[in-house]
Formats: C-alpha cells, structure tokens, sequence
C-alpha cells in the first residue's frame, strides 16, 4: 500500500452502476457487517482497504485521504464514489472504546432504481471480479440479561441526577442504564440486520465494527452544501388503547417540551459557526414509531467555508438529548452516576464521502457486540432517559424500557 507523506494510504476509488441488486445485505460479511440503511436506500461494505490509525483524529486522517484519493465515479449519487464508515464513543477522553473509521474494499450501494459497486484499491493491486452474496446463516436468539445498572439502580441513578439539577449544577442530564448478553458463535450478524431494518423501516439502521441498531435521530446530513439534522427529544410509549391520547399527553407536557427545547437549542448553536441561512420549526412535530412517539424538530442550513460531515459531528456531538445542558457539566454528572463506560453507544455513527457529505445519526436503539473474540459473542445494549426538574424516577425507568424494546425484540 502507497501512502501520503503524512501516512494517509493512495486510494483509487472505481464506482459503476450495476444491475438492480435486491437484497444489497446478502453482500455483507455475516460475522461483521457494514450496512447503512433507510426506507430501502442502502450502502453496504465489504473488507477493509484503509482504516482509521490508532489516537489519530478522524477528521485530520479523512481529509488527508480524501486529498490523495483517485475517484472514478460515474454514478455521482449520495454515497458513491470513495466511502467511510465510522462509529466513535460517546466519551473519547473516558471510554476505553476507541473511534472506528473504515473504508472498506467493496461497497454496493442502492438508492431509489439505481444500484452501483465501489471497489477501493491499494497500490498497484489488480482489478477485482464482480460481487458474490453470501447465503444467510440459520436463524438465532440471544441470551440477555441486565448489566452493571439494574431497573433499581436506574432509579437510583434518576434521584441522584435530580440531585444535581436542584443543586444547579445542570437543568438537564440523560442517564442510560445497560444489558449484558450474548449470542451463539458463528451467528449470522446480518439477520439482527435485517429484522431492525423490516421493523423500522423510518430509521437509519446501521452496522460499524460490531455496532448494531436502528436509529431514529439524525445527528446531521451534508449534501451539495445543504447541512440538516433531526432533534429528538421526548418520549411516550404507543398505546394500541389510548394512542391518540398517548400523543396528546407527549406534545403538551411542559417537562418534555423543555426537555426538548434544551436539546435543539444546543444543536442550533453547535451548528451556527460553520452555516447560514440555519432555521429550525417554531414548534416540535410528533414522530411516529412502531413503539415510541417521539417530539421531534427539524433544522436545515446552508455550509459555509469547506467544514466537512465529520467536522459538523465533532462540533455537533454529544448534543443535549444524549448528554444534557449545559454539556460539559451533563457530562460529569453521567460519569459520576453511572457504573460503566458507554463506549459507543449515544456517539456518532454513519459515512463520509471524499467531498465531505455524509449522512451521521446518533448510535441510538443499539447494541455493540464482540466481533472481535472468540467462542460466544459478546454484546451490550443501553438505553436513556432526559432528566429535568419533575422527573420521576420509576416514569423514566419504564421508558429506558420501551427505549429498549426494539433490539431485544430483535434479538430474541
């Protein structure tokens, strides 16, 4: 492999289109996928052609790759041409997780009718012959179970953080409680996939280095100088009873309205040094999940100066509907009350391309497995709650619960 004087390897990025693919996750490495997908768009990578270095910044290494990358791309559509994919931890300076970013050597993408194949060489390596999918393993479930927070100790966790908002310290702090389990060695990570993708099929469901879920927050999209992100803040679980009225309650109560307002404001301000033209909804909309309504607030601008996704991500994260107001004291407060680290569960996760658009959501609904180990394949799930003045502890509890319906459901 060549490389640029500052160590970034010499890509040769070659796209096509090809005939229509109908099931682009059959491509997918079954013990480690690479999948990014929403409403039947998807980008799937295969193999690794460069990755992110160890302690470097993604943003530094990408625009070093990107500058010295060749791109062949004669299909020009959101996510062709030369491709990351990345995962970074909620916490860099705290987590023992580390930031993932990974070109892989094959991507196939679909979007709308047109289908397309990426193959990303090295050097002076050979031509490759075309795509071959890989047959689904069986069927599997997993064994969960709770982790190092039980729904007491969640509780627990609640009052201390109300502690902190009566002190002063914060207005607001998002605590997360966890899951522990496994699944049988050798499973065919893809189907977990699969039936996250069926199942919600409005929200970005990802797979990067063994972090798997369906994410309905959109942390910011970049594409052709249009900047956009989706602020989710406000939770009430579906009633198939009294759904109507489940709504109702969400869209006028004054602690997730506040809750919510917190949260899009510190998007908004994140935002405003690298776009103009930013506007946001006046008043939040209600989103509708197969288990969850959300509140929900749209915000779009326009880029200014040659920021990329990945610098919009770093300025953007950890929002106040992952971490809190005001953030850095969210962020001491979550570290002093809860018992793990999150690794890369709330932190940023989506692709990049060489001209800097991307698509990033928030690792939300997840769980991040071992791919990495041997024998039965570790995995841990998390799932939060915003903490404001009124909270209550056992309320909030039960919606960390619903917050995890989604993967353990797929899971079993």
């Amino acid at each position: 492999m060549t490389s640029t004087a500052l160590g970034a390897p010499r890509l040769r990025a070659v796209t096509r289109r090809i005939e229509p693919v109908d099931d682009p996750l059959s491509y997918a490495a079954p013990d480690d996928p690479t999948v990014w997908s929403r409403r039947g768009d998807m980008l799937v990578g295969w193999g690794r052609a460069a990755e992110l270095p160890a302690g470097e910044s993604a943003v530094a290494w990408w625009r070093a790759v990107s500058a010295a990358a060749e791109v062949d791309d004669k299909v020009r559509m959101p996510g062709s041409g030369l491709v990351a994919f990345g995962a970074l931890p909620f916490d860099p300076a705290h987590s023992s997780s580390s930031a993932t970013l990974t070109v892989p050597k094959m991507i196939i993408g679909r979007r709308g009718d047109t289908s397309w194949v990426t193959h990303v060489f090295t050097g002076g390596e050979p031509e490759r012959p075309e795509p071959q999918s890989i047959p689904f393993g069986p069927h599997w479930s997993a064994v969960v179970g709770p982790g190092a927070c039980t729904p007491d100790g969640y509780q627990a966790e609640v009052r201390a953080g109300l502690e902190a908002i009566a002190s002063g310290e914060v207005a607001k702090v998002v605590l997360a409680r966890d899951l522990v389990g496994s699944v049988p060695a050798g499973s065919d990570l893809r189907r977990l996939v699969r039936a996250l993708a069926s199942a919600y099929p409005d929200t970005w469901t990802f797979a990067v280095d063994g972090a798997i879920g369906a994410s309905p927050e959109t942390l910011v999209t970049v594409s052709g100088g249009t900047v956009t992100a989706r602020v989710l803040a406000g939770t009430a679980a579906r009633d198939a009873d009294a759904d109507t009225a489940a709504s109702v309650a969400l869209a006028t109560s004054a602690k997730d309205l506040d809750e919510h307002r917190y949260a899009v404001q510190s998007v908004l301000t994140a935002l405003r040094e690298h776009t103009t033209a930013l506007v946001a909804e006046p008043e939040p909309f209600m989103l509708k999940l197969p288990n969850v309504w959300h509140l929900a607030t749209d915000v779009e601008g326009t880029l200014s100066g040659h920021a990329s996704a990945l610098d919009l991500v770093e300025v953007l994260h950890p929002t106040a509907a992952v971490a809190g107001t005001p953030t850095q004291a969210a962020l001491e407060v979550i570290r002093r009350v809860e018992p793990f680290d999150r690794g890369r569960y709330a932190g940023p996760v989506g692709w990049i391309d060489a001209n800097g658009d991307g698509e990033w959501a928030i690792a939300l609904r997840c769980a991040q497995f071992d791919v990495h180990g041997e024998g039965d394949i570790a995995l841990i799930a998390h799932a939060g709650a915003g903490i404001v003045a009124g909270s209550d502890p056992e309320t909030e509890m039960l919606e960390t619960r619903v917050k995890f319906r989604p993967i353990v459901d797929a899971l079993a």
